[in-house]
């Protein structure tokens, strides 16, 4: 009897041990990110759905994604960034690093857009086309008189 209790006993920890470790398991680990332009002030938009101002702080899960930085006047500038997880282990919880961190972008002056100016060009007459002479006969219109000479 005695061994059937310490073999039930056995079992149901090594049993408890496989169903428990998917209960020691945390969240995936989240990684803060700097992120910072020049000009500072600029909107940053990841492509996770975060935004904020620079310069400024988000929290992301594990997975690679991109930020826009935009400002008015000035040409947007798209940068990508890798998150790597590093599992942890039973005892340790895993962690995530970013690379690029901070995340910076320096934003180009937009090119300003010149209103093209139309070009008016002195028009030269167009020179009269000979009239051709037609039969006075085929004309419903008198001749027309020579002018006197003065």
């Amino acid at each position: 009897m005695r061994r059937f209790f310490v073999f039930a006993v056995a079992g149901l920890a090594l049993g408890g041990c496989s169903s428990l470790s998917g209960a020691f398991k945390s969240e995936p680990p989240t990684v803060a990110v700097q992120l910072d332009s020049t000009p500072q002030g600029a909107d940053a938009l990841t492509s996770t759905g975060q935004s904020c101002k620079t310069p400024c702080s988000i929290t992301v899960p594990p997975g690679d994604f991109t930020v826009t930085f935009s400002m008015a006047k000035f040409q947007p500038a798209t940068v990508p960034v890798t998150v790597t997880v590093t599992e942890g282990s039973l005892m340790s919880q895993g962690t995530a690093s970013a690379s690029p961190n901070p995340v910076t972008a320096e934003l180009q002056p937009a090119k300003p857009v010149r209103a093209r100016k139309p070009v008016h060009r002195a028009r030269k007459p167009k020179a009269a086309a000979p009239a051709a002479e037609a039969p006075a006969a085929a004309s419903p219109f008198p001749a027309p008189a020579a002018a006197p000479a003065r």
